[in-house]
């Protein structure tokens, strides 16, 4: 029986390559493989930064997912300015079609596996959200807000103003007991 190769010996390398395009007479590089801790940063943060009240936005995800393609796979330098207002600046890139060109210059193998990461994520995700576990975790999770906020009332509930109230009350009802 033959000896098993050792896995060093298989010389193994990331694979840098780009695919160049030329925008607006700049020469941009779109990479062909992105690691998969970065694509896995890509999908976490467009789901993450496009839920509302337990719900995707679709437009939001949309955007966030684009901006980051952007972001992560190409050789741009954005400014902590320009990365403010990021629908300002989906919207420029969308307008202009520097997204679309993007996108048509990435593998489509990678674009295809991000969108089913994506994808498999936001389901399981909407179908834990809807489990016995995730409304137990949800009220574990408010449980010291909700404590806090009753505190407070306690707190600053005020036997005179109750009394006042209790009055006025009283009153309104002609004198006649309030049960």
């Amino acid at each position: 029986m033959a000896t098993k190769p050792t896995f060093a010996s298989l010389k193994l390398t990331l694979n840098k390559e780009v695919n160049e395009v030329v925008f607006q007479e700049k020469t941009i590089e779109v990479k062909k493989y992105l690691p998969i801790e970065d694509k896995i940063d890509l999908v976490q943060i467009a789901l993450q930064m496009s839920e509302e009240e337990g719900i995707y936005n679709e437009a939001l995800l949309d955007m966030y997912f684009n901006l980051y393609i952007v972001f992560l796979y190409t050789n741009i330098q954005f400014t902590d300015k320009q990365k403010e207002d990021l629908p300002k600046l989906y919207d420029l890139m969308q307008c202009n079609g520097f997204i679309p060109l993007v996108i048509a210059n990435m593998e489509e193998s990678e674009y295809t596996m991000l969108l089913d990461y994506m994808e498999r994520i936001r389901k399981d995700r909407l179908k834990y959200k809807q489990t016995a576990a995730a409304v137990i975790q949800s009220l574990i999770q408010d449980l010291p807000r909700n404590a806090e906020a009753a505190a407070k009332i306690v707190e600053q509930f005020d036997p005179e103003q109750y009394q006042a109230v209790k009055d006025f009350a009283l009153a309104a009802n002609g004198g006649r007991p309030i049960n």
